[in-house]
């Protein structure tokens, strides 16, 4: 079978055009990997997050576990061929969710004990049994177990989190083990002091993980914050693998995320921002409740060449969201990841040319155009 393997091919600046390679397909980098939490990209066709420019969507070991489970998806033949998506698949650990969803927990070292949101049943969630999920589920890549702290918390807090994050990172590659064609990363934790980032990130690049994410942020902290700890957690990451930012973001996240030297991003914005009436376009944010969009005739964004952009009027997508009609969630959800995907690519062809500060400075001034 094919090795996992990383390439860079060109930098700008600190910016990286790169290529992850997996017997499930490549990944163009810097790459956003679509939400599909319960092995669905909400409101989307696997065909839909495909022919929109998607390499690889993000599956989530938590929900999975509980809803069918992870034996039940073996059995069925795997994540893949359950959901009909022939690409590669990132799983989280379940660490997040266990902190933000589950009712109760109860942290230990051996792992962490919680109730389901779902129906309080109880369940032990450690990183060798996370580690099992995600080979279960069939994952490419699969993500070490690690302990999130929420914004604020204290320097003892985010230390001790760290700590422990990091001592399950080598329990979590030991259980991965021997997995040809599948990566295992690990992830830097340590909240937003530099210190600790750089001593979970060099600790972790010693273990020889696949690649390294920055987990941890996004939680609260701001995005002056969060982009303060990227720059200065980057340093410290290995220039050979792949660098991954977890749970971001916002399009203006994306842009000055990949400015630092961020290859790969996830986020549940594009599609939940759908879902409450919003678009995401090259001219900027639009909410399609609003009154003004009644009688107008122009697509989302003429610029675009997608035709969920592209195709339908404001004035019909204002209508379906003004009338709950599920059609309208489904064309701005599709919009947005297309939007997205239209984004990274701009990203990739710059740092390609060696223009991507050109890109950054007109991509911001053409979101202040909207009209």
């Amino acid at each position: 079978m094919p090795e996992f393997s990383f390439s860079l091919m060109k930098t700008d600046g600190e910016a990286r055009r790169g290529v992850i390679k997996t017997p499930r397909g490549n990944i163009q980098t810097p790459a956003f990997m679509p939400v599909g939490t319960g092995g669905t990209v909400k409101a989307l066709y696997m065909d839909q997050v495909r022919e929109a420019g998607a390499d690889i969507i993000l599956g989530n070991t938590y929900h999975l576990m509980l809803r069918p489970g992870a034996e039940r998806v073996e059995r069925l033949g795997g994540l893949h061929d359950l959901i009909k998506w022939d690409g590669p698949i990132l799983t989280d650990s379940g660490g997040f969710q266990v902190m933000s969803l589950a009712k109760l927990r109860k942290m230990t070292e051996k792992g962490v004990i919680f109730q389901s949101h779902i129906d309080g049943s109880t369940h032990e969630l450690t990183p060798e049994r996370s580690m099992e999920i995600q080979r279960m589920l069939g994952s490419t890549i699969q993500m070490q177990l690690d302990e999130c702290v929420a914004y604020p918390h204290t320097h003892n807090e985010a230390e001790r989190a760290m700590q422990l994050s990091l001592r399950w990172a080598e329990r979590s590659l030991k259980a991965f083990g021997d997995q040809p064609g599948h990566g295992c990363f690990g992830i830097v934790q340590g909240g937003i002091d530099e210190k600790l980032r750089e001593e979970s990130a060099n600790t972790l690049k010693a273990m020889n993980f696949d690649g390294l994410a920055i987990g941890g942020l996004a939680v609260g902290e701001g995005q002056e914050l969060m982009l303060a700890t990227i720059s200065a957690t980057i340093p410290h990451m290995p220039v050979s693998k792949p660098r991954y930012l977890m749970g971001v973001g916002t399009p203006a996240d994306l842009l000055l995320s990949v400015e630092r030297g961020i290859d790969m991003f996830d986020c549940v914005m594009p599609t939940r921002s759908g879902r409450h009436g919003q678009a995401f376009t090259s001219k900027g944010k639009l909410n399609l409740r609003n009154a003004k969009h009644a009688e107008d005739l122009r697509p989302l964004d003429e610029s675009s060449s997608h035709p969920a952009l592209n195709k339908y009027s404001r004035a019909y997508i204002h209508h379906l969201i003004r009338s709950g009609e599920i059609l309208g969630m489904m064309l701005l959800s599709w919009a947005n990841i297309a939007y997205y995907q239209e984004l990274m690519a701009g990203m990739r062809k710059s740092i390609e040319e060696g223009e991507f500060a050109k890109f950054k400075q007109k991509t911001i001034q053409d979101w202040q155009k909207l009209v």
